[in-house]
């Protein structure tokens, strides 16, 4: 996966996961619990290809949590919380990664 697809799937990751922190219908937390568990399962599968496999973990246990088969129920703070924490972690490896990329040069 190019670095270019990398970036969209963390932004609309980040931008979905933002939105769930107001009050939206039931549906479009099914929409992000399946399209969450799409993204974080392709972030993990072109990060496994990376020597530090740290972020290929997260993103894996990221698409468990997040999974719309068998959902966990963590009750609507500590969903708003971990979006937070999604977010925040998506928009982080976004920099980190542009970053990294510029140093290559």
């Amino acid at each position: 996966m190019t670095n270019s697809l990398t970036t969209i799937i963390k932004i609309i990751l980040a931008t979905l996961f933002l939105l769930c922190l107001f009050n939206m219908p039931y549906f479009f937390y099914q929409f992000v619990r399946t399209i969450g568990m799409v993204g974080f399962a392709l972030l993990a599968y072109y990060d496994s290809s990376k020597k530090d496999k740290t972020l290929m973990i997260i993103w894996l246990l990221s698409a468990v949590i997040i999974n719309p088969i068998f959902k966990i129920a963590l009750g609507r703070t500590l969903w708003n919380i971990m979006d937070i924490i999604w977010a925040i972690i998506l928009v982080v490896t976004l920099f980190y990664d542009k970053r990294k990329s510029k140093h290559k040069i």
